[in-house]
């Protein structure tokens, strides 16, 4: 009986921590939008390094649960990985040097990402309502459903790799489709996304590196 007792004490402990944590996250969420004066978009889940965000002429920096809203230009320092997340169900990672624009987003209904510079992983888990969203960059606009898939600096180019799903590559008038495996490179601004091919375990890992 005692043994029961503490395990159900510790789950109704662990409960309320997690209640707490997400009542903060909302209440920053709230107080954020009052003083930001713009739309919330997500908040920070984890940061090591430098994280921070710039809105107009104001940076701010990023701890973790911090807010981030629509328009915010996101960015990382040397070395740094940043995690946000978007709605209830979609995360998006960054790596060093990174700058990516929050456009547009509803929460868990899609929106629109500018990737600037550096690597980026975007995901969302397997069977999550499909949520459309597009990421442009100066390479070529990315469009996305529900997957996970990698984009940014890879072997000296920019390179789109696929771990799950379905998303389609569009640069100089060509589009591609990746499947769960395939990816493709973009070599400058202006050019097409080469041919899809199967990226191999070696590129996949540094890529996935760049970024977790």
């Amino acid at each position: 009986m005692l043994t029961r007792w503490s395990d159900a004490k510790g789950h109704d402990l662990l409960h309320r921590r997690s209640f707490i944590r997400l009542g903060a996250t909302v209440l920053s969420l709230l107080v954020g939008r009052a003083a930001h004066g713009a739309e919330p978009a997500g908040a920070i889940e984890d940061v090591k390094g430098e994280g921070f965000a710039e809105s107009g002429s104001a940076r701010r920096v990023l701890q973790r649960e911090a807010p981030v809203f629509i328009a915010d230009r996101v960015g990382t320092g040397e070395a740094s990985r940043l995690i946000i997340q978007l709605g209830r169900q979609t995360k998006v990672r960054l790596g060093s040097r990174a700058r990516m624009t929050i456009d547009r987003y509803l929460v868990d209904a899609g929106g629109e990402l500018t990737l600037e510079s550096g690597p980026l992983l975007f995901d969302r888990p397997q069977g999550a309502p499909p949520a459309p969203v597009q990421i442009r960059s100066p390479f070529g606009l990315i469009a996305v459903r529900g997957t996970r898939f990698f984009a940014g600096p890879s072997n000296g180019v920019f390179g789109v790799f696929v771990e799950r799903g379905r998303v389609a590559v569009t640069a100089a008038g060509r589009s591609v489709v990746l499947q769960a495996g395939q990816g493709t490179d973009i070599i400058r601004p202006g050019a097409p996304p080469s041919p899809v091919t199967n990226w191999g375990p070696a590129r996949i890992g540094v890529a996935l590196d760049s970024v977790l």
